[in-house]
């Protein structure tokens, strides 16, 4: 069966890889035949050649794991032993080994739920991203009638905002160096912000402060120190995503003068925020089409990745679809 393999830093190669069978599953254990994939921002230091914080990302070099760097996926299953999953069911979620970037990916069944039948599989990809979203708000204070600023306005910081003002914020301020003057509005950002956060936030007048901030850039220790020093007292910082470094300094003398909260964490629940997910896109028509700006073939991955790594305006969610014959 075909796979990726990242074979040198931004360079994937096209291989042939045995066949799961259906008797090598692991109880709770789901085969998926791959229909569609989505590019996160966590799969991108992969991608560069730096050895990021994901599963499976622990070898000498990432060409050690065929099908890496993916987790956003859509399948059939062919084989499963999870009780909730039957032979034939279309379904959404993660590819826990990171590894869903090949023609049958084997996968925890926890992780999985069947999706809206009209949504095309590169549309239902959305849904996994938009699950994660929906439980970090879940541990945040309740957003109607606040400010909440969104420090990056990529796939996942768009997501935010429009959760955010679906939840009731009053105004809902996204931060960004890309021009997202056309997009911003349509997912719910009030103030559209083009500077760098640490810029923002040196001309952020204290009565103007965001009662919640969410950090949704990753991959770099500044940005919370600049969601810890934009927050208004007596406010919250959410900090989403996949770290990069181990240790991240902060200003514990700004966390405890201001009477701060800074929380994290993985998404977990993931049957059921999925099952939100798809029913949050049911209530709110047109946003995973919205949300979805470029698809590529199973076999132009390469393409995929390098459009993915590049600020480009128009851009929001990149997809890698296999078509039904």
């Amino acid at each position: 069966m075909w796979s990726h393999r990242l074979v040198a830093p931004f360079t994937f190669e096209k291989t042939e890889v045995p066949q799961r069978s259906p008797e090598s599953l692991d109880d709770g254990q789901v085969l998926l035949r791959f229909l569609a994939a989505g590019i996160c921002g966590s799969d991108l230091p992969g991608f560069r050649g730096a050895q990021g914080r994901v599963p499976g990302d622990t070898g000498a070099c990432a060409a050690e794991k065929d099908g890496f760097p993916i987790h956003e996926v859509v399948g059939e299953v062919i084989a499963s032993r999870h009780r909730s999953h039957q032979q034939g069911d279309r379904v959404v979620g993660w590819a826990s080994g990171f590894d869903g970037l090949m023609e049958q990916v084997v996968t925890a069944g926890d992780g999985l739920a069947p999706y809206d039948p009209s949504l095309d599989p590169e549309h239902a990809v959305g849904l996994q991203p938009l699950a994660c979203v929906l439980y970090a708000v879940e541990q945040l204070p309740d957003l109607a009638g606040r400010h909440v600023a969104v420090l990056g306005q990529g796939s996942i910081g768009l997501l935010f905002s429009y959760v955010a003002k679906a939840a009731g914020a009053a105004h809902v301020t996204g931060v960004d160096p890309v021009d997202r003057d056309d997009v911003g509005p349509v997912f719910g950002v009030d103030s559209v912000v083009r500077a760098t956060s640490d810029r923002w936030v040196g001309r952020l007048a204290p009565d103007a402060k965001p009662d919640i901030v969410i950090e949704a850039v990753g991959h770099q220790v500044a940005t919370l120190t600049h969601a810890i020093e934009a927050v208004a007292p007596g406010g919250t910082v959410f900090y989403f995503g996949v770290p990069d470094d181990d240790s991240y300094p902060i200003s514990m003398r700004t966390m405890l003068r201001n009477n701060l909260t800074l929380k994290a964490g993985v998404t977990l629940d993931r049957r059921r925020v999925l099952d939100r997910a798809d029913a949050f896109a049911r209530e709110h028509p047109g946003l995973l089409h919205r949300y979805l700006t470029h698809t590529f073939s199973a076999d132009d991955v390469q393409a995929a990745f390098e459009l993915a790594c590049r600020p480009v305006p128009g851009r929001i969610k990149t997809a890698i679809v296999v078509r039904d014959s």
